[in-house]
């Protein structure tokens, strides 16, 4: 994790200890889930007196916690994504779906939204890890380097994919990434035109993966499920005449059950 830029928000109403915070948070992830107090600072950008602060602040709010030396994160910190993921239907309806797809292909299955210049991870079905990287819900890719990002990045109005390219870090990851941004539009293009985006070792080598949209019932596509599988287990021939077809079947069925507001099998309406 880089760090943290407190550039001053434009509106001027930008709580700068807020952010701090939060940076603080944010500092700790699979590669650093324990940390002393200097190797904070040093990821925040913080003067070590700053940081020692918001550590003791979150290690009495419960957030936090701390032998004197190390600090780690509690399961308390998942009650600040709680509302936003309680309150977003897709996931509860698309994890019966997945799972179905999982045990199908017999391969790891994902959903994801865009933020920003990232997919966020909304559900999952693992099969094995794939990846030397742990996902997890709330797990964050840039969306260039993926087959849900360019879904996602694939939708979005030429004024907004104009600002995207402009303002996103876009960096080859493995020999194989798409990143210059002229290449990166025609590709998008592509995945627009045909449905569906596949990515060959370009978030990391070894993994292949294939997604398509999922579409509100005005058109918009408000998510992205794929399919991930290991070079050696699947060719790209392959993913596209085997795995594609039933993943556009999984995206019907999580589109039409998005439309009734109810997932699959329960009997009841949840409208939202």
């Amino acid at each position: 994790m880089t760090e943290t830029s407190e550039a001053p928000f434009p509106s001027g109403q930008y709580v700068q200890s807020l952010a701090r915070g939060l940076s603080v948070i944010r500092a700790f992830d699979s590669d650093s889930p324990e940390m002393t107090l200097s190797e904070v600072a040093r990821k925040t950008g913080l003067t070590r007196a700053t940081a020692r602060r918001f550590l003791l602040t979150l290690v009495e709010l419960g957030y936090v916690r701390t032998d004197g030396r190390l600090f780690v994160l509690t399961a308390r910190v998942l009650e600040l994504g709680y509302s936003y993921l309680s309150g977003l239907s897709l996931p509860e309806i698309a994890q019966p779906h997945l799972e179905q797809l999982s045990i199908d292909l017999h391969e790891s299955t994902s959903a994801s939204v865009l933020d920003g210049h990232e997919i966020v991870y909304v559900a999952r079905v693992p099969t094995r890890r794939i990846m030397t990287v742990g996902i997890n819900l709330g797990t964050r890719f840039p969306a260039y380097a993926t087959s849900m990002g360019r879904v996602h990045l694939a939708a979005l109005s030429p004024g907004q994919l104009d600002d995207y390219l402009a303002t996103a870090e876009l960096k080859p990851l493995t020999s194989n990434t798409v990143h210059e941004p002229v290449r990166l539009r025609e590709v998008l293009g592509q995945v627009r035109r045909q449905g569906y985006a596949l990515v060959d070792e370009e978030l990391e080598a070894g993994l292949r993966s294939i997604a398509a949209p999922v579409r509100d019932r005005n058109g918009r596509v408000t998510a992205a499920i794929n399919v991930s599988a290991q070079t050696s287990g699947v060719t790209v021939e392959s993913i596209v005449s085997d795995y594609l077809p039933r993943l556009l079947k999984t995206v019907s069925a999580i589109e039409a059950d998005l439309l009734a507001g109810t997932p699959s099998g329960t009997g009841t309406l949840t409208r939202r």
